[in-house]
């Protein structure tokens, strides 16, 4: 099927966590299939996040509009039980449906430490990323699915770093990020055991090495050059622009059997095989895959066979 297929108008989904990276880029992807898509988050024209970044629900939505879909940006503090059910209500009065929801809020990037053993860790830090990225998914999944349960077929997208194969058997990171995004993938295994039976689809999902804007700053570099910081991280050659894994969740939306990958994890690199997407580039890069076979390993940075 073509990428630029409209099959997802009438389709309504939220992308919880909508601002940047992963978020921005899955819901301007649904909306290049024809999706009316509600994008959530703190960061507005005219109030910063904690991030202090320049990137905005507002402008999210405006590139969901112009991918050729509907994009909404609702304001909205997913750790603030009356703000996701004051957000779902929203969906409810204005569309009466919910067919994918997306939770993808993190916020923890300014807040955790590499290789910082629990007791090392500032405790107020970790402690609030726990909360960011765990506490944020199950309050919005409380209030959104029985919206999304109304009509057969929904899909709900846990949106996490690993698959749950790689994360099984590595520390990442550090204890706080680790138990983070163990707990993620082990939300779609519950709630795909949840929602199975009620004719909705669970799944968990991993982007690679994704150029989100705030790597590529990190770097110092724009995506137009991106490619000028192998110089300093050859292995970067793996990464992925944040619309790759929105294509991922865009062909899970339109799969009319994504019942099968019900209660899994999966990657973006998986699923372009499967699905036969690219990112931007027209490249499929196969980023978990790589970092077992040669970046863990130790191996010169070499992409051949993995993009």
């Amino acid at each position: 099927m073509p990428e630029t297929q409209r099959t997802l108008e009438g389709k309504v989904a939220l992308v919880a966590g909508a601002t940047r990276g992963a978020g921005r880029g899955i819901a301007v992807q649904l909306g290049a299939r024809g999706a009316t898509v509600y994008v959530s988050g703190r960061s507005t024209r005219g109030r910063r996040s904690e991030y202090d970044r320049p990137e905005t629900i507002e402008e999210t939505a405006e590139l969901v509009t112009a991918a050729g879909g509907r994009g909404v940006p609702v304001v909205a503090d997913h750790l603030v039980p009356a703000e996701v059910e004051a957000l779902v209500g929203r969906i409810d009065a204005e569309q009466g449906r919910l067919d994918v929801l997306v939770n993808d809020i993190w916020g923890g990037e300014l807040l955790f430490e590499w290789e910082s053993t629990v007791w090392e860790h500032d405790l107020d830090k970790g402690l609030r990323l726990m909360r960011l990225a765990v506490e944020t998914h199950a309050i919005t999944s409380h209030f959104a699915v029985p919206l999304l349960l109304r009509e057969p077929g929904g899909l709900v997208v846990e949106m996490t770093d690993g698959t749950a194969e790689y994360n099984a058997s590595r520390y990442r990171v550090s204890f706080f990020y680790d138990i983070a995004k163990s707990s993620v993938l082990r939300m779609a295994f519950a709630l795909g055991h949840e929602l199975g039976s009620r004719g909705a689809t669970a799944v968990a999902l991993t982007p690679g090495w994704l150029r989100s804007e705030m790597m590529l700053d990190t770097f110092g570099v724009t995506e137009a050059n991106w490619r000028d910081a192998l110089a300093k991280v050859p292995h970067f050659a793996i990464s992925e622009t944040p619309s790759y894994v929105g294509r991922a969740v865009a062909a899970l939306a339109a799969d009319p059997e994504v019942a099968r990958w019900n209660g899994r994890s999966l990657s973006s690199g998986q699923l372009a095989r499967e699905y036969g997407f690219t990112d931007l580039d027209g490249s499929r890069p196969d980023a978990w895959r790589y970092m077992v076979e040669v970046q863990d390993p130790g191996r010169p940075a070499d992409t051949t066979g993995y993009r």
